[in-house]
């Protein structure tokens, strides 16, 4: 979510550039979800574009109203996918059965709000500088903070500090923007994608292949 029509543009453009670069990075499969990422963030930027055009009659509004459809649908599946794509990359045990735990919560989360979806649609209005989505699912504000529990929570569980690190920094992006939000000043949820791709793109340059480990000098001492 952006605060303009040329922002998800460009945001998404730019996203998609670190997302290819994330995925010339992967050096073993379990890499893949999460390196595929940045190029989701994008992709999601880039389709919100048709949402703006199709309120303000650049293109037809059911072109729009399918580019909304499209814009929920994919948010409501970062519960389920954030976990998914840390666990896959956990090497401790313990700490991935905590987020397959989480994964779980997200699963039951995304369930809810593609289920309220289905049923009642989105109901998208244009504001100053944002587009305000609205989606009835009988539960508001929990159902937001389990969102933020199993996304967030999945990170912080983390044996990677760097990884641990991109959680507590999306709780304190999260109070921020929604702040911001909320009151009606700004949206930047998409400066905060094009952050998080980065970072994911950093973590798999400097995280080392299977080759590097197995070449890399051995202590005798």
């Amino acid at each position: 979510m952006c605060f303009s029509v040329e922002a998800d543009v460009a945001v998404g453009v730019a996203v998609g550039v670190v997302g290819i670069d994330a995925l010339r990075h992967v050096t073993r499969p379990a890499q893949w979800p999460i390196a595929a990422l940045p190029l989701v963030f994008a992709a999601h930027q880039l389709n919100e574009a048709f949402v703006w055009w199709g309120l303000d009659g650049t293109l037809s509004s059911s072109v729009g109203r399918v580019a909304a459809w499209i814009y929920l649908a994919v948010a409501f599946v970062f519960p389920t996918i954030v976990p998914v794509s840390v666990a896959l990359i956990e090497p401790e045990r313990s700490r991935r059965r905590v987020m397959w735990g989480f994964a779980a919560l997200g699963a039951v989360v995304s369930a809810t709000l593609l289920v309220a979806l289905l049923r009642g649609g989105p109901n998208v209005r244009q504001e100053a500088l944002h587009l305000s989505y609205a989606v009835d699912t009988g539960f508001g504000v929990q159902l937001a903070v389990l969102y933020v529990v199993a996304t967030c929570g999945s990170l912080l569980a983390s044996s990677d500090r760097r990884i641990a690190l991109v959680g507590i920094l999306n709780l304190l992006a999260v109070t921020v923007l929604a702040t911001l939000l909320v009151n009606g000043v700004i949206s930047l949820w998409c400066a905060w994608a094009a952050v998080v791709s980065v970072l994911i793109a950093a973590y798999l340059r400097a995280t080392p292949g299977p080759a590097d480990r197995s070449s890399a000098p051995v202590s005798t001492t």
